[in-house]
């Protein structure tokens, strides 16, 4: 049996640095990770919930409420793209509030073609004044350290701008989120662009937790991940390590060396993308907290 991963608090000489404060995310239809996450997390562990198109969002309640009363904090997605209208939008979020005590959110536009309705990207919803009228206090936004497949950097960086400026207004805590990587110059070289801008909003970095190669593949090139990807082919040593899905290891390393030498990178933890494999990202976790 695993022992349940802290997230906070005394850890082992890898857990002392980025690790400590580490995030993950499941999917409502991961019913396996659901069903085992109680004894697999720690009390008050941060869980991010996907929300996928089509996808009727009771599922995501639903997730959210078995998450807090395991004793967790969920972590919904709230996407511009699935959301019909202001009306789904307030019911929604007032049903996350007042049934899971949802508080923090991460808030997406989402890569849908055909919108639902009338929103089509994260600011739209940061607009609606809807997440404060429920109470929501912490807002997570994304962040593309080797860009968007579909969206230009001018246009990346301008969306960024905006929705940092408008959260900030509106009185939000603000945390960036970064797509998953699998080379650590990327995320340093956007960190840094942030600090170079004026940013000093956290980032935590997004990784892919253990997985198949195959899945690690068609995820990495789905979102845009291309560029590390590439160059993690060209390091047979760490392609076969990474690719296949034994561990992180060398990502967090090269990492928790950059940030060792640049703390003013603002990097605060890290955020675990599962593929519907938390317990095996759990269990490297175990190991690496030795």
């Amino acid at each position: 049996m695993l022992d349940p991963v802290m997230n906070r608090g005394p850890a082992g000489p890898c857990l002392d640095g980025l690790l400590k404060d580490f995030t993950v995310e499941v999917t409502s239809r991961d019913t396996a990770s659901l069903k085992d996450i109680g004894s697999l997390l720690a009390p008050g562990s941060r869980v991010f919930i996907a929300s996928l198109p089509k996808e009727n969002p009771q599922r995501q309640t639903e997730a959210a409420v078995h998450l807090a009363r395991q004793g967790l904090e969920p972590v919904p997605h709230i996407v511009a793209r699935n959301i019909p209208d202001l009306g789904a939008l307030d019911r929604h979020v007032g049903q996350l509030a007042r049934e899971a005590g949802v508080k923090r959110v991460l808030v997406l536009a989402g890569d849908r073609d055909d919108p639902e309705g009338q929103f089509l990207s994260a600011l739209d919803l940061l607009k609606t004044g809807c997440l404060q009228n429920h109470g929501v206090k912490f807002v997570h936004l994304s962040a593309y350290p080797e860009g968007h497949p579909r969206i230009s950097d001018a246009d990346l960086v301008a969306a960024r701008r905006d929705k940092l400026d408008v959260a900030l207004k509106a009185g939000f805590d603000v945390e960036l989120v970064s797509q998953f990587c699998f080379d650590a110059k990327p995320i340093v070289d956007y960190a840094a662009g942030m600090r170079a801008e004026g940013l000093d909003v956290p980032l935590r970095v997004g990784l892919a937790g253990p997985a198949k190669r195959s899945t690690l593949i068609k995820y990495a090139m789905i979102c845009g991940v291309g560029p590390s990807l590439r160059a993690l082919k060209e390091r047979e040593d760490l392609a076969r390590n990474v690719m296949a899905g034994e561990t992180p290891s060398a990502l967090v390393d090269a990492l928790e060396a950059a940030v060792a030498a640049r703390p003013e990178l603002g990097i605060s933890g890290v955020h675990f993308f599962t593929f519907s494999s938390l317990k095996e990202t759990v269990k490297w976790l175990n190991e690496a907290r030795g």
